[in-house]
């Protein structure tokens, strides 16, 4: 798990996942009608999946919290219904390396206003630069400030932290700590400026691997914490004495104390290690700080706890156990601001038999652990554990003892208490969020009750997604841990795929007219990288590698499920009838092609590899290279072949310095034709065909009309409809798509940490609007106005508009008054704009056609005054709304 993630961002940039620029083409090809229908998009909950290295409390409002992942976004606290609610989801496919987020602040002064440090790579991986981006919502909308180097959410030292602080005095100053020897930032105007702070005298020099040609573990780790002693200032000026932790471990703490005019190391500072966190007791005047001698979040061997006493100087060295006997670094590190002197730890690389969580009550003068041996391998523990909620995070394993599943957790660098409940705390995992609710049951010798926290917070890097005709809805081959089925996509599934379990799930393939067949290739550190089932996937039994394989590779299943081809990596592709005992290479195909079955006939396979098209008619013992020209060069390619169409394939694929887009063949991959109506496209997937329709229904992530997005097709790609929005992006949405082939209109899209998408169309299952509307809205239409998140002096809601006349619009324009004296201040999927108490929204180019029957849909952010009337009346146009 703790290495998968970083290579599911490299193979999905590897794939071509950043093109700029719509393909050259000799001449433009006119452009496509777009259709908008309007979705509902939920996760397929697997809750968690993914590491969580940060967890941020608001200081000053009780229950409001964030927590931040390293490629899947950020997210807000719902004390209410004790969820997590997306806040990136927003980011689009080209900024697809901010959902990538280093650091996070919440501002104590406002506590409307939040902030998010975002990219994912320092290296070439990603080639953009980070972000600065800012809320005065809580995170419902967000501006953004570019800065002019890269920060690295996915890179080593992710868990040190936090980077990014708000001055809790004068709120409008905020520091950002940079790697790659960037230095210290400041903004002194709410984050919308930043400047390098020119006097600050380190920038680091700590590297995981200097000699990582990569540019990856070479990375200076630069500048990892910031921390104001609010005790030094007063509202409204700013805090003088300022703690600043570098990546140096020789010099890893500085101090300000007029308030970031010069800045000195701290005098008399351990040596040997890194800084992680360093946490300030203001009300005790101590400044605590977790060293390791790693960065983390994998690496640590060796560590300490130090305790610096902010009036006199001094340093104590409050370790919990001696250095000899660690064999794990520190950096989860928190204090009880209800209980000044109570100070918590935790050995966030101690990865057996456990992590370790460390508890003193006397200002780290001693320790209790939440677990500890009676006579080994035997251990007692300070609490009990409730995984029901979330039943895969035992992985199906049977442990010898001291071992335990579930495991208190690994990668453990995230720890808070609850500021204003001392018997709440939350930690992150490399897997999920834990938390109590009755903490302080440790001091009084009782158990306190560990639990996921968790639910809303969808981490997981999709690599495939197949629905079946029958059986389980859906199955996942997922980064990290493997993959699910779901026979209910709003439940969490009682365990992942096993025996084997893979790290990684690299692909999936079922036999279309035996769907109780499923296969599905891997990477294991060791032991086989294929796996079969003949109960569609509830059960697997491992099957046997060819020689020199090294990873999962690609695979496909015959449509009757009698006979296999497999790609791995470290061998060439390899073929076989039954369940993968005897494999015999395969001839006429390079090693590496991608390889497809036909989902008719039995023995026909397909493959593709550098920009050639193969196909193979007996069962995949020999290809031969089709005729087929002007496929796209590169392996950045996806393909599938219609269910109940022999011969029927579609292929997605390309980069924006060559051929780039979508193409279809009708004669098994003989001849292809592009369609002159996409300019990209990175998947195709088959749904069910929409009422009225013969051809099965095509999605497609991909970019038509100049609008990147979540597309569907009812008639063969002839047209296409925009199924999501500018709100609901996900970055990186190239690995996989599919519809279902028993609901018309639904579609499972992958992400590159935000989990499995489905949507569902509001629309009644509508096709797309033809040729010739009247160009103003006419007939009945119907309103829902929801108000879906509210705070002081502020709301969110969202709109969704209904065509419940006869006929197409083309364009349409919204109208309300607010009763209360309420205030727009942002919209998305519309053009909107308030005119004394009247406010119009119009709509953008991509949802200005709703078909009969269909929705459209926008939201928007206001402020407001105690009282947040909903509005009475809509009108459309001169057309008089009815109000659902």
């Amino acid at each position: 798990m703790r290495r998968t993630r970083i290579l599911t961002a490299v193979l999905a940039l590897a794939a071509g996942l950043l093109s700029g620029a719509p393909t050259a083409l000799a001449a433009d090809p006119p452009a496509p009608k777009l259709a908008a229908d309007t979705y509902t998009w939920k996760n397929a909950r697997i809750d968690g999946g993914g590491f969580v290295p940060g967890i941020v409390f608001n200081r000053s409002e009780k229950n409001l919290a964030y927590a931040r992942t390293d490629i899947g976004g950020a997210y807000r606290w719902q004390e209410s219904s004790k969820t997590w609610t997306p806040l990136l989801d927003s980011v689009g496919w080209e900024d697809w390396g901010h959902t990538g987020v280093v650091s996070i602040a919440s501002d104590s002064v406002d506590p409307n206003r939040v902030y998010a440090a975002v990219g994912t790579y320092t290296n070439s991986w990603d080639p953009k630069n980070g972000a600065v981006m800012r809320s005065a919502d809580r995170g419902a909308s967000w501006q953004k400030a570019n800065l002019p180097f890269k920060l690295g959410g996915n890179m080593p030292g992710r868990g040190m932290g936090e980077r990014l602080a708000v001055d809790p005095n004068r709120n409008s100053v905020l520091y950002l700590g940079a790697p790659s020897g960037k230095g210290l930032w400041r903004s002194t105007d709410s984050g919308a400026g930043w400047s390098q702070v020119a006097n600050f005298p380190n920038v680091g020099n700590y590297a995981q691997d200097p000699s990582d040609t990569s540019g990856y573990a070479s990375d200076n780790q630069g500048i990892v914490w910031v921390t104001f002693d609010e005790s030094t200032g007063t509202a409204g000026s700013a805090t003088r004495t300022i703690y600043v932790g570098v990546a140096d471990k020789d010099n890893a703490v500085y101090r300000s104390t007029d308030a970031g005019a010069t800045w000195q190391r701290l005098a008399g500072q351990p040596t040997g290690h890194l800084a992680h966190k360093g946490v300030l007791d203001a009300k005790n005047g101590y400044l605590y700080l977790a060293y390791s001698d790693k960065g983390g979040p994998y690496d640590g061997g060796k560590g300490r706890l130090w305790r610096y006493a902010t009036g006199t100087g001094t340093w104590t060295d409050i370790s919990p156990v001696a250095e000899a006997d660690t064999f794990y670094g520190f950096s989860g590190l928190t204090v009880d601001r209800r209980k000044p002197g109570t100070v918590m730890a935790t050995a966030y690389s101690a990865w057996w038999p456990d992590t370790q969580i460390f508890r003193s009550t006397d200002s780290g003068a001693t320790w209790s652990k939440a677990w500890d041996y009676t006579s080994y391998p035997n251990r007692e523990n300070r609490y009990t554990m409730d995984v029901s909620s979330s039943p895969w995070l035992t992985w199906g394993a049977n442990p010898q003892p001291p071992e335990q599943t579930p495991k208190l957790g690994w990668m453990t660098e995230a720890l808070e208490i609850d500021p204003f409940n001392s018997d709440r705390m939350m930690y992150g995992t490399g897997a999920t969020v834990y938390g109590t609710e009755n903490l302080t049951n440790w001091d009084s010798g009782g158990k306190f009750a560990i639990r996921p926290m968790v639910q809303g917070l969808e981490e997981t890097a999709v690599n495939d997604l197949v629905s079946p005709p029958s059986g389980a809805p859906l199955l996942s081959a997922l980064g990290d841990i493997g993959g699910f089925r779901h026979t209910d996509l709003t439940k969490v599934p009682s365990m992942m795929f096993t025996q084997p379990n893979f790290t990684t799930t690299t692909s999936l393939d079922f036999a279309e007219s035996n769907p109780n067949t499923v296969v599905r290739t891997g990477n294991l550190d060791s032991g086989p990288h294929i796996a079969f089932s003949t109960d569609n996937g509830a059960n697997w039994f491992a099957g046997t590698d060819p020689s020199g394989v090294s990873g999962g590779g690609t695979v496909a299943s015959a449509a009757d499920g009698t006979r296999f081809v497999w790609s791995p990596e470290g061998a060439g592709v390899h073929h076989t009838t039954g369940f993968g005992t005897a494999w015999q290479a395969s001839a006429g195909i390079p090693a590496g092609a991608i390889v497809e079955s036909d989902r008719v006939d039995a023995k026909t396979f397909y493959g593709f590899k550098s920009g050639k098209f193969y196909v193979s008619t007996d069962g995949g013992a020999t290809f031969k290279e089709s005729p087929a020209s002007g496929l796209p060069g590169g392996d950045s390619v996806r393909f599938k072949a219609l269910p109940g169409g022999k011969g029927d394939v579609w292929l997605a694929g390309g980069a924006a310095d060559g051929a780039y887009g979508l193409w279809h063949s009708t004669d098994g991959g003989a001849s292809f034709t592009k369609l002159s109506n996409v300019e990209q496209a990175d998947t195709v997937g088959f749904g069910k065909a929409a009422p009225g329709a013969s051809y099965q229904t095509l999605y497609t992530s991909a970019k038509i009309g100049g609008v990147r997005g979540v597309f569907r097709s009812t008639d063969k790609g002839a047209s296409w409809t925009r199924i999501n929005d500018d709100a609901h992006q996900w970055g990186w949405t190239g690995a996989a798509i599919t519809g279902d082939p028993r609901v018309y209109g639904r579609v499972y899209v992958s992400t590159n940490g935000r989990g499995v998408l489905y949507g569902d169309s509001s629309g009644g299952g509508t096709t797309e609007p033809g040729p010739g509307p009247d160009p103003t809205p006419t007939g009945a239409c119907e309103v829902t106005y929801k108000i879906t998140s509210q705070w002081s002096g502020g709301f969110q809601a969202d709109v969704r508009l209904t065509n419940t006349g006869t006929r197409p619009w083309t364009g349409w324009s919204l109208a309300w008054t607010f009763t209360d004296g309420q205030k727009l201040t942002q919209a998305w999927n519309a053009e909107a704009a308030q005119s004394g108490s009247t406010v119009t929204a119009k709509n953008v180019a991509w949802n200005a056609n709703v078909a009969a029957g269909s929705s459209v849909s926008f939201g928007f952010t206001a402020s407001r005054s105690d009282t947040n009337a909903k509005p009475g009346a809509f009108k459309l146009g001169e057309q008089t709304c009815a109000v659902a």
